[in-house]
């Protein structure tokens, strides 16, 4: 009985699996297919089986802009939302996100000092050949480890996760007060430039850009499924999962460290991105009403995918030329399902009882 019972389990979950591998690419014709300009979609099927769609403007497009553009929206969606997933895992709170030790205010600080004032080594960047792209890709990155660096010192000193949440928190805060300082005595143009780095994009990125972005939010990716069972443990309560011979402090640092590598890295390539790594696993939950995480992990990662392909196909307004801010379309349809799980409040802990 037992066995006939482990035996169906398994195969409705394979099947939900390979339903949103499906949808998945489904999702991804259909954005690269859409936008300004539509592409038939057997000339998209042929160029991406022989590189060649039939017009050569199609082929730029698709090469230079589409393709890139997609492949960051599915890393994008499964990063946030993967890293979510641990963050709320980790302390035990539904509206934890991938942003909530600060990683994202770290970055936002290293961006504003390139912007602020490393706009001033133009003359110096043009003679080595270090594009502007890449200056503010390296200084979000090394905001963003320095961030990971403090936490993860106090991690190894801390035995309470929530003071280690409230320390993030903080360092989120005082990284807000010296980007305002250093906007309130900058020129307009670097506070534009700032600002539409705040805005997010998941087209900006070149294939030079995705070589790099590709295999590091792969590893992260891989890190978070194997962190699956220390996650479930963790469930339980620390206490328990001590007991089960669990190490809290080493667990507790691999997955701050994983997260920081999933959220550090979009946030330095695409920019902060809101919401969606805090609303993806409630929804996620609820859709496939599971907490296990050898289970949630996968889904996410698919689920998480297709949908930032969803969103960003609507800010792409199709048939328009104008492009909506990434950012303000998750957040649009983020905190209303956010202020949706608040009111729920009977329900607010459902995935962290044991």
């Amino acid at each position: 009985m037992i066995t006939q019972f482990l035996e169906a389990s398994q195969k409705k979950w394979t099947k939900v699996l390979i339903g949103l591998a499906v949808a998945l690419v489904l999702c991804f014709l259909v954005n690269v297919a859409l936008g300004s300009v539509t592409i038939p979609l057997s000339n998209l099927l042929s160029f991406i089986t022989s590189g060649n769609s039939g017009q050569p403007s199609w082929d730029m497009i698709l090469s230079n802009f589409r393709l890139p553009k997609a492949i960051t929206a599915v890393l994008v969606g499964s990063a946030l939302g993967v890293s979510g997933l641990q963050m709320q895992t980790l302390f035990r709170n539904p509206l934890a996100g991938p942003y909530i030790l600060g990683i994202s205010s770290g970055a936002g600080l290293g961006v504003a000092i390139a912007i602020f004032l490393g706009f001033y080594l133009g003359g110096f960047l043009e003679l080595s050949g270090i594009g502007r792209s890449w200056l503010l890709v390296a200084s979000a990155g090394a905001g963003s480890f320095l961030v990971l660096l403090i936490i993860s010192l106090a991690a190894t000193r801390l035995k309470d996760s929530i003071t280690l949440l409230i320390i993030g928190l903080m360092f989120g805060a005082a990284a807000g007060a010296l980007v305002s300082i250093l906007q309130f005595f900058s020129q307009a143009e670097n506070i534009q430039a700032y600002v539409i780095w705040s805005f997010g994009s998941l087209g900006s990125l070149s294939w030079s850009e995705l070589y790099v972005f590709i295999p590091v939010i792969l590893i992260g990716l891989i890190g978070s499924v194997l962190l699956s069972k220390p996650l479930n443990t963790l469930l339980l309560g620390e206490n328990y999962a001590v007991s089960l011979g669990l190490n809290i402090k080493k667990i507790r640092l691999l997955i701050i460290i994983n997260t920081a590598i999933l959220a550090g890295t979009v946030t330095a390539f695409c920019g902060p991105i809101a919401f969606f790594g805090v609303a993806l696993p409630h929804l996620t939950r609820m859709l496939f009403n599971t907490s296990n995480h050898l289970l949630l992990t996968p889904l996410i990662i698919l689920f998480g995918s297709a949908l930032m392909l969803i969103f960003d196909f609507i800010a792409q307004l199709p048939g328009m030329e104008a492009t909506l801010p990434i950012n303000a379309v998750t957040a649009l349809f983020g905190a209303p399902f956010v202020i949706y799980i608040l009111l729920r409040k009977k329900n607010l802990n459902y995935a962290y009882q044991s």
